[in-house]
């Protein structure tokens, strides 16, 4: 008997321990996949090889030795030379007294400094915030007999195509888009202090640099190179939430349907009409703007996101709920109470955030209702800290405006597009102050529109710049119609 039970207590023991070693065995086997390394990829199979070296070993190869292959070992370098053409065009005397002369490469431009040259220096300033003395010393380094005087020319002269090509990118992405985030900053301009707007979206990013940032001065660029100015109902419709007096209201409403080609135009009928006082003025030219860019294919819907900067709130304005929320963030508190109650406004904030994330992915009609109800006992709930009181309800005034999202979830939460766009603006300001001359302002914007919607449509801006100077394969087509083919179709109603 005691045999057998010895027996059965080695058997059950052995399958005990057959099954912690299956166990074993398979937490090692999903450790060991889990662990598994992974195939490594070769990081210079995608580089173009130039030149090909044969290296033999250093010691005497024996008699009988067998040739095994190669072992490859790839070297990137650079090689910067100074490449000097002097072209000879040929000169012939025609017997009808004709003199015929060879002409020069179109690349060239007639100018005595070739397109790779012209492209690194514009790649070097606009992208690289490389200062003009430190270009200068650069290239005379590299044996480059260049001025001050010439480098300034290389970046501002012959740039009509680039302007041009900037300025299309504005009316493309305005048209093909459904929304910009916008924001503003300083730009000084010959000594005196000026302002550069940024309007942009995931498909493109425009700079324009102006001595104001009124509202006139926003709703002019929103016309994207329009000049005109229309009494239209919109235009009517906006004077009188404007609060115009009656009198002046009742004077523009009887001349609706008119066009005024340019500022002077439209100005000279102001003081004809005998409607001269400046708030007056104001309230008509931003009516007659906001007309003509309705006309010119905006719609009402177009929303607008901003940081809250009065001179934006135009269409459908939305608000970044990120600088929304900093204002509560630069709250100083006096105690822990004060101390307590921001944490946790700010905890449901940023909780209220995140659902407005997952409402913008999946939009459902009993979230928005959920939603709106949050937004207001977030808002209007009363703390121990009497100042966060007073910003709450600022905030809550701003509901349809922050709110924006449940109608048009096509909009994002915030302006981190444009922050981050008008960044190397603001690099630029520092490291090389402002501009001297209006030439030099345009170009800054330009390129800095260029590099930007480059970046963003994911074209290199080196190759850019050398693409148009006719140099390379000339395979990237116009900036414009890269966001026309890939900015996605606008569907207003959700």
């Amino acid at each position: 008997m005691a045999d057998t039970l010895v027996q059965l207590y080695m058997q059950c023991e052995g399958e005990k321990t057959g099954t912690q070693n299956q166990e074993n065995d398979s937490n090692d086997n999903n450790s060991k996949s889990r662990h598994k390394k992974r195939a490594k990829k070769s990081k210079t199979a995608r580089l173009t090889i130039h030149e090909e070296k044969v290296i033999k070993p250093d010691a005497p190869i024996p008699d009988g030795s067998r040739f095994k292959g190669y072992r490859d070992f790839v070297v990137q370098d650079l090689n910067i030379e100074v490449r000097n053409i002097c072209y000879r065009l040929e000169r012939w005397h025609t017997p009808d007294n004709k003199t015929l002369t060879g002409l020069l490469p179109g690349s060239l431009n007639n100018q005595h400094f070739g397109p790779h040259l012209i492209s690194y220096i514009l790649y070097q300033y606009h992208h690289c915030q490389t200062t003009q003395p430190l270009l200068l010393e650069q290239l005379r380094e590299w044996g480059i007999d260049i001025s001050t005087g010439q480098i300034n020319q290389l970046l501002i002269a012959n740039k009509a195509a680039f302007h041009t090509e900037k300025e299309a990118i504005l009316s493309t992405g305005l048209s093909t888009s459904s929304y910009v985030t916008v924001d503003d900053s300083g730009a000084r301009h010959q000594g005196k202090n000026g302002y550069v707007t940024q309007i942009g979206n995931d498909f493109f990013a425009w700079f324009k640099s102006n001595s104001t940032k009124s509202q006139i001065n926003f709703l002019e660029l929103l016309r994207a190179g329009e000049q005109d100015y229309r009494i239209t109902e919109s235009a009517l419709v906006y004077m009188k939430a404007q609060k115009l007096p009656q009198a002046c209201l009742l004077l523009i409403q009887q001349h609706q349907g008119l066009i005024f080609t340019c500022r002077a135009d439209w100005q000279a009928w102001l003081e004809q009409h005998t409607i001269t006082k400046p708030r007056h003025q104001r309230i008509a030219t931003e009516g007659a703007l906001l007309g003509s860019i309705l006309q010119h294919g905006l719609c009402h819907d177009f929303a607008i996101v901003s940081d809250d900067a009065g001179q934006f709130n135009v269409l459908a304005h939305g608000l970044c709920w990120v600088h929304t929320e900093r204002l509560i963030h630069k709250l100083l508190p006096f105690n822990d109470a004060h101390r307590e109650d921001i944490a946790q406004v700010r905890d449901q904030i940023w909780t209220y955030y995140a659902d407005l994330k997952d409402y913008k992915a999946h939009p459902d009609a009993d979230k928005k209702k959920s939603l709106m109800t949050r937004f207001d006992s977030i808002f209007t709930q009363q703390t121990r800290y009497e100042t966060l009181n007073q910003l709450l309800k600022r905030i809550h005034q701003n509901k349809t405006e922050l709110l924006l999202v449940l109608n048009r979830p096509d909009i994002p939460l915030h302006t981190n597009g444009s922050e981050t766009d008008i960044r190397d603006f603001v690099k630029k300001r520092k490291v090389s102050g402002g501009t001297r001359s209006d030439e030099g302002r345009k170009c800054r914007d330009t390129f800095i529109s260029l590099k930007k919607t480059c970046r963003k449509l994911g074209v290199s801006f080196w190759q850019y710049l050398i693409d148009r100077h006719g140099m390379g394969e000339q395979t990237i087509p116009p900036l414009q119609d890269i966001i026309a083919e890939r900015a996605p179709p606008f569907a207003p109603d959700y």
